[in-house]
C-alpha cells in the first residue's frame, strides 16, 4: 500500500500574513541572444525569480518555479531572435500561468556583456565589459519589461577643480602673467580635481518590450560621466582620459541630470508612459563615502520638467 506524501506548501500556515516576494535567487544560466547578421550575444546570466503568497497557503512550489526558469532559459537559447528583456518576460508569464494562487510573478537578471572597441587615441583593440540588467512583472493587467545596463566612467569634482583654479590663478599672477593670458591658459589646460571611478544605471521600463537598443543605452550611460574609460590603453589613451574628464568635471547630480537630458534627445520616439530610471553612484577618491543621486521618472515628465 503506497502514501501520497502531503502537499505542506499548499497547508495553512502558523501566521496567516500574505507575501509580496518568495522564490529563488542566484540562478545561473548561459543566454544566447540571436542578432541576426551580427554576432550573437552568448553570457552566464544570474536570475532571480519570485512570486506573490496568498496569506492561507504556507509556501511555493520552489521545484515548479525551477521547472519554469529551466524551461524558459533553454527555449531562449535556440530562439532566432529574442530581446534581453523578452527572456524575463516569457519566464514571468509561464510563471504566472503554473501557479493558481498567485497574482503577480517577477523576474530579474544581471549579466556581463563583454563588446570591442577601440582605444580613444591609439586607436588599440580592446574589450569592454558592462552589467546588463532585465526585469519583468506579469500579472493580470499584462507584462511589463525592463532594460538597460550599469557601466563604469570617470568623474572629475567641480568644487576641488575650482579650488586649483583659483591657486593657479594666484600663482599666474605672481609671476606676472596678465588676466587675459591667465584665462586662455586655465581655458586650455583644466586643472586637477580629485577623480573617482563612477557607476552609471540607465534602464527603461514599458507594457511589453521598451523599444531601445542596449548597445545605445550602453552608449547614452557611458556619456553622462566625465569621461569614458577603457580596460586597455597606452600612454596617449590615458593623456585623453585625463584631458576629457577634467575638461568636463561633474558632480554625482551632473551625471544624472546629463542622463536625463540625453534620455529625452536621444529617445524622442519612447512614449510618454515608459518609465526611465537613472542611476550615478561615485566610489569617491579623497572620502571614505561614495556619492549617489538617482530617479525614476516617467518620460512624460521628464520632457515636461525639460521643456520638450
Amino acid at each position: 500500500m503506497s502514501h501520497q506524501l502531503p502537499d505542506v506548501q499548499a497547508s495553512r500556515p502558523d501566521v496567516s500574513v500574505g507575501l509580496s516576494q518568495v522564490g529563488v535567487t542566484g540562478v545561473d544560466k548561459l543566454v544566447k541572444i540571436d542578432r541576426g547578421d551580427q554576432r550573437p550575444w552568448v553570457f552566464m546570466a544570474e536570475f532571480s525569480v519570485f512570486v506573490d503568497l496568498p496569506r492561507e497557503r504556507k509556501g511555493i512550489d520552489m521545484s515548479r518555479n525551477m521547472e519554469v526558469i529551466d524551461e524558459v532559459l533553454e527555449a531562449a537559447t535556440r530562439e532566432e531572435a529574442y530581446r534581453i528583456e523578452d527572456v524575463c518576460g516569457d519566464a514571468a508569464e509561464r510563471l504566472l500561468a503554473k501557479h493558481d494562487y498567485t497574482t503577480t510573478a517577477e523576474i530579474e537578471m544581471t549579466a556581463e556583456l563583454a563588446t570591442r572597441e577601440d582605444t580613444p587615441a591609439s586607436g588599440r583593440e580592446t574589450q569592454s565589459t558592462f552589467t546588463v540588467v532585465a526585469s519583468a512583472v506579469a500579472d493580470d493587467d499584462g507584462t511589463r519589461e525592463e532594460i538597460g545596463a550599469e557601466v563604469t566612467g570617470m568623474t572629475v569634482c567641480p568644487c576641488s577643480q575650482g579650488m586649483s583654479e583659483s591657486r593657479a590663478r594666484e600663482k599666474l599672477d605672481d609671476l606676472g602673467v596678465d588676466d587675459e593670458t591667465a584665462e586662455e591658459f586655465l581655458d586650455a589646460v583644466p586643472q586637477p580635481g580629485h577623480s573617482q571611478r563612477g557607476h552609471a544605471t540607465l534602464t527603461f521600463t514599458a507594457d511589453g518590450s521598451p523599444d531601445v537598443d542596449l548597445l545605445d543605452v550602453i552608449d547614452t550611460a557611458r556619456d553622462a560621466m566625465s569621461a569614458r574609460i577603457y580596460n586597455y590603453a597606452k600612454r596617449p589613451d590615458e593623456d585623453h582620459m585625463t584631458y576629457r574628464a577634467h575638461a568636463d568635471a561633474k558632480f554625482v547630480e551632473d551625471c544624472v541630470r546629463a542622463l536625463a537630458e540625453d534620455v529625452v534627445d536621444e529617445y524622442d520616439h519612447l512614449s510618454d508612459d515608459v518609465v526611465v530610471h537613472m542611476k550615478q553612484s561615485n566610489d569617491e577618491s579623497i572620502h571614505q563615502h561614495n556619492a549617489h543621486a538617482e530617479r525614476e521618472v516617467s518620460m512624460g515628465t521628464l520632457r515636461e520638467e525639460l521643456g520638450e
